[in-house]
């Protein structure tokens, strides 16, 4: 039995590596194209300049993009993550929050130049912010999304 990717949203919190890391999904809107994340900062994720471990930031940016994207298209379409980039911009210290947004015209978009190539490899970009809204990284996503094969 799959999950939801809404159920996944509600329950990810409770996975070990986001637990331990204090990252947490504030939530998502109705046609699930936008999800919200926060990190709380504390003693077991940050490194030894007293700021975010690197790795937990990253993290905290790993699977929403491909969440939204297989909500919309894993029927007829699979969808994995191909790579990332992460540029460090500022120390994160304190709350770190992430919010994912696909619209709704890009996934159609992805949709139809799927159906043209079978395969397509789309790029989402998102900041990691703290409390006022300072940039702490900027992550590149590139995703890969390839249409079924048809049963015959």
């Amino acid at each position: 039995m799959r999950l939801s990717p809404e159920t996944v949203m509600k329950l990810i919190g409770y996975w070990p590596p986001y637990l331990g890391a204090g990252i947490k999904v504030l939530g998502f809107n109705k046609d699930f194209t936008e999800i919200k994340v926060r990190m709380r900062q504390r003693w077991h994720n940050t490194n030894y300049v007293g700021t975010h471990f690197g790795g937990n930031l990253y993290s905290m940016a790993d699977p929403f993009f491909m969440f939204i994207l297989m909500k919309h298209l894993a029927k007829d379409h699979i969808v994995w993550d191909k790579a990332a980039n992460i540029d460090f911009v500022s120390p994160g210290k304190g709350d770190v929050f992430a919010t994912f947004s696909i619209s709704l015209e890009q996934i159609q978009a992805i949709r139809e130049q799927a159906a043209l190539e079978r395969k397509v490899e789309p790029i989402f970009s998102v900041e990691i912010v703290d409390k006022h809204n300072t940039v702490i990284a900027r992550v590149k996503k590139t995703l890969y999304v390839r249409q079924k094969k048809k049963e015959q």
